[in-house]
C-alpha cells in the first residue's frame, strides 16, 4: 500500500513571524553557499612538501563526499611543523586571504592543530575565524574524542 500524502506543512515552508518570508528562504540566504554547494578551504601542515599531495587529496574527498567545492587555490599546505606560529605560514595566510575576501566559507583541516597547536594561537585564530562566519571542519577527530584540545595532542 503506497503511504498516504501528509497534509502537513514542512517547517522551513512557515513565514517567520517578523519577516513574514518563509524560513527556508531565509536559510538560503545565510547559508554560505556556492550554488548548492559550501565553498571550502582545504588546510593542512605536512612534515615533508612531498606529502602535501596525499594529505590534501584525502582533504579533496572528504570535502567531495559532502557535496561541497574547493574554490582554485584554495587547497593549501604547508610544510614544516606543527607548532609553527600561524602569522609566519604563507599557506595559512593564503587561507586567510581566501576567507576575507569571502571565497570560502569554511576550512576543512586533518585536526585542529594544522590552524594552531598552542591554545593561545588556536583561541586567537579561532575567533578570527567565527569573526569572518566561517566554519572549520577537523577530519580526524580523534582527539575530540579523547577530550584534548590543540596544544594537548600526545603523540
Amino acid at each position: 500500500m503506497p503511504p498516504l500524502p501528509s497534509n502537513r506543512t514542512a517547517w522551513h515552508s512557515l513565514p517567520d513571524p517578523l519577516t513574514q518570508r518563509n524560513r527556508s528562504a531565509r536559510a538560503a540566504e545565510a547559508s554560505p553557499v556556492v550554488g548548492r554547494c559550501h565553498a571550502v578551504a582545504l588546510y593542512a601542515v605536512v612534515p615533508l612538501q612531498a606529502c602535501t599531495h596525499l594529505t590534501l587529496d584525502d582533504l579533496a574527498a572528504y570535502a567531495d563526499d559532502r557535496g561541497w567545492v574547493v574554490p582554485a587555490g584554495c587547497a593549501v599546505a604547508d610544510s614544516g611543523p606543527l607548532d609553527q606560529a600561524p602569522g609566519v605560514r604563507a599557506g595559512w595566510q593564503r587561507v586567510r586571504a581566501a576567507a576575507a575576501g569571502r571565497l570560502v566559507h569554511g576550512v576543512v583541516v586533518p585536526s585542529f592543530a594544522h590552524i594552531a597547536y598552542r591554545a593561545a594561537d588556536w583561541d586567537r585564530e579561532h575567533g578570527w575565524l567565527l569573526e569572518q562566519r566561517l566554519f572549520v571542519i577537523a577530519t580526524d577527530t580523534a582527539e575530540l574524542q579523547a577530550g584534548l584540545g590543540p596544544g594537548e595532542l600526545r603523540a
